[in-house]
């Protein structure tokens, strides 16, 4: 947030020089010492803080009912007067305080315990009419009325409920709290701090843009969003708020696409006409019409003389790997080098084996590169790479360090883009001159989230699946039919398939989820299939034990693989039909779906079951939605709603900041707007240079200092 103000914090009492954004909470009205605690828990350090401590809800106290008029649990503002109060004792020794009161329309009683002092007071109001907001229970059948949970505000008592009052006549915020802080504590804070505070908030937007989309002003929004006037009025300041908090987001993105990509000399591949074609006859299967229109759509990049910077999308199974591979044939036939950067060691070798399955025959070889390799072998394969020998090259991490060097480096591929992160990817693309850089991700990302966190990168997504892939069916269960699903399993152990069952997900170590998944390999080994051939993997294990174990399992060696979420990704074992996950509402949707694709990779039926007992209406709903559909991109948009966008596909380690109000489930218009206005700015204004810019650009700088989106440093 800009600010008026360009002098640093300090801890010192504002003083006379005036109220200022960075001054330290406590020195602000109603607060003190003790409430600044509280404060600081919810994470309100200084007056700006306050600003955008957003209420979490509102009520509309601004229209008086009449009780006669309002249904049963209903809630409304009532003009009353009180006409009896009696105290009464109960056999405990407690006291029951009884009023009945009227509008003329109807009488209610309302009940307060353990109050006696309070028959006085009341006693006294009987005289005048007391602004009272509550909610009607009612009895139908013989018209009797209680109102509970009532609420007055004895600055109201006299002329009404008026301005001044924090509960009635109004829009009324709540705002979240914690242990030995009030609401109204909070809402006399507010409404005494933000009339001071708004006007000092600069104005990040430029004049052109309010005015073009009809929106109020920061210092405007501020204090209707606290409280407004009217609901009219909180629904504007809501949107220009959520707008402008999207909208920085947007610019910054947009200046960084612009500055490593639009405006950065890259390489032009020649990548003759007929390409596609000539390389889908090589292959003994066809292209998807998705596949060819993705493909399309990177050829196109790659023939521009700036660098590539595309997200190729697709559920697991789509066919994303044999795209990668056209193109990295592409790079290479025009001379260039080609680097595919996975996230495992055992996903690398994957890639490695089917890229040699398809490369091999055109004439490429294919040089894997991960840590596991050592020694002279890892010697001699840096040195193929440092002289152009190797065209393909396939690794982990390994080939962003410091002693990889690539002659003549032109297309970078990264495997599962939520696992590595922007700083990864750029060390990488420091390898050559502005390679052209592909993003894989089988994870499916519902449009909103990708425009977050993948708004930098053109997207190209594959919506179909080749045809002859068998859907699998999928089962929840509860743990008292464990027995059953074991059952099922060996009949199909017996018609010489394979299985995963994947361990119930421990999040308070790995050294208490390895400890779980050896106790589930021994009762399996031991108990339930004591005939067949167990395998185990876990995240503790040594690369080469894992590999190991892989190894055994692809190779027909081992009947079951017990295993953690280490499989979740890239192992591909078509002889694999079964998958269990065991206390599967432990895990999320995305993860869910992400562990169903490892079976399904042949042309046998393939199944997988979820054994549960889940304890919550949303892990329930998880569940029904992996037995409903298989379309990962539903499953992602029903998980990003469940879930919440802060917890998926790596956001937070993406650097990404988190919002204080926009919310992208809701305001999907609103961010597609706050994009393109975004976008538009910046082709126009790449550094935001112009005088009307200059208070944005500030803006901008300051949301995203320390975070990897930060620009104009």
């Amino acid at each position: 947030m800009a600010t008026n103000d360009p002098h640093p914090a300090d801890s010192r009492s504002p003083g006379s020089r005036g109220p200022r954004l960075d001054d330290p909470i406590q020195f602000i009205k109603g607060v003190g010492e003790k409430r600044a605690v509280l404060l600081r828990k919810l994470g309100i350090e200084t007056a700006g803080d306050l600003l955008t401590f957003f209420p979490r809800r509102w009520e509309d106290r601004s229209r008086f009912a009449r009780l006669a008029e309002v249904g049963d649990g209903q809630s409304a503002v009532f003009n009353v007067r009180f006409v009896s109060v009696e105290n009464r004792t109960t056999r405990s020794g407690k006291t029951v305080t009884k009023a009945v009161v009227t509008d003329g329309s109807a009488s209610a009683e309302i009940t307060f315990f353990n109050q006696p002092w309070l028959r006085e007071k009341l006693m006294k109001l009987r005289s005048v009419s007391v602004p009272m907001y509550g909610t009607v229970s009612r009895d139908m059948m013989g018209g009797w009325y209680e109102l509970k949970e009532v609420e007055w505000d004895e600055t109201a008592l006299t002329g009404g409920p008026g301005n001044d009052s924090l509960l009635l006549g109004r829009i009324v915020p709540f705002y979240n709290l914690t242990d030995g802080l009030q609401q109204n504590a909070v809402r006399r804070i507010t409404r005494t701090a933000i009339p001071v505070l708004a006007p000092l908030v600069e104005e990040a937007l430029p004049d052109y843009l309010l005015n073009r989309r009809q929106m109020p002003s920061a210092q405007s929004a501020y204090q209707q969003i606290h409280w407004p006037d009217d609901e009219q009025k909180r629904l504007a300041a809501r949107t220009r708020l959520a707008f402008e908090e999207l909208f920085l987001l947007q610019v910054a993105l947009a200046v960084r696409r612009k500055t490593e990509t639009l405006d950065m000399p890259g390489i032009a591949i020649e990548v003759p006409e007929g390409f596609i074609d000539e390389f889908e006859a090589k292959l003994p299967f066809r292209f998807t019409s998705a596949q060819k229109r993705c493909l399309d759509e990177i050829i196109a990049d790659m023939r521009q003389p700036r660098p590539m910077n595309r997200l190729l999308q697709g559920d697991v199974g789509s066919g994303k790997t044999v795209v990668a591979a056209a193109a990295m044939l592409a790079a290479a036939r025009a001379g260039y080098q080609a680097a595919v950067m996975a996230p495992t060691e055992i996903l690398a070798e994957q890639h490695a084996t089917t890229l040699r399955a398809i490369l091999k025959p055109m004439g490429f070889e294919v040089e894997l590169l991960t840590g596991g390799i050592t020694g002279r072998r890892k010697k001699d394969a840096q040195d193929r790479v440092a002289l152009g020998l190797s065209t393909i090259v396939v690794g982990t991490h390994a080939l962003i360090q410091e002693t990889v060097e690539f002659r003549n480096l032109g297309l970078v591929v990264v495997d599962e883009q939520h696992r590595f992160g922007v700083v990864q990817r750029a060390a990488l693309r420091q390898k050559a001159s502005n390679p052209d850089v592909l993003v894989m991700t089988a994870t499916p990302i519902p449009r909103t989230l990708a425009l977050v966190v993948y708004g930098d990168l053109d997207v190209s997504v594959i919506n179909e699946m080749p045809p002859g892939r068998q859907p699998i069916t999928t089962h929840f269960k509860r743990s008292s039919e464990r027995r059953r699903v074991y059952e099922g399993i060996e009949k199909l152990l017996a018609q010489g398939r394979q299985a995963y069952i994947v361990c119930p997900l421990v999040e308070e170590s790995e050294k208490l989820q390895t400890q779980a998944v050896t106790a589930l390999y021994e009762q399996l080994s031991q108990r339930i299939f004591p005939h067949r051939r167990i395998g185990l993997v876990h995240g503790q294990m040594s690369s080469g034990e894992k590999d190991s174990q892989m190894d055994l399992f692809r190779r027909g060696e081992t009947d079951v693989l017990v295993a953690t979420t280490v499989i979740e990704v890239g192992v591909d074992i078509p002889n694999a039909t079964v998958m269990v996950v065991e206390d599967a509402d432990r895990f999320g949707l995305s993860q869910l779906h992400q562990l169903r694709g490892r079976v399904g990779r042949g042309s046998e039926r393939s199944f997988c079951v979820l054994v549960a007992n889940p304890s919550t209406d949303v892990a329930e709903r998880r569940l029904k939605v992996m037995t409903d559909t298989q379309d990962g991109f539903v499953i992602a948009e029903e998980d990003l709603r469940l879930r919440g966008p802060g917890e998926l596909w790596g956001t937070k380690q993406t650097g990404m900041p988190s919002f204080r109000i926009a919310n992208i489930l809701e305001d999907v218009p609103i961010l597609e707007e706050a994009r393109a206005e975004a976008f538009t700015l910046v082709a126009d204004d790449p550094n935001l240079d112009r005088p009307e810019h200059q208070a944005l650009k500030q803006a901008v700088r300051e949301r995203f200092s320390g975070t990897l989106l930060a620009v104009f440093s």
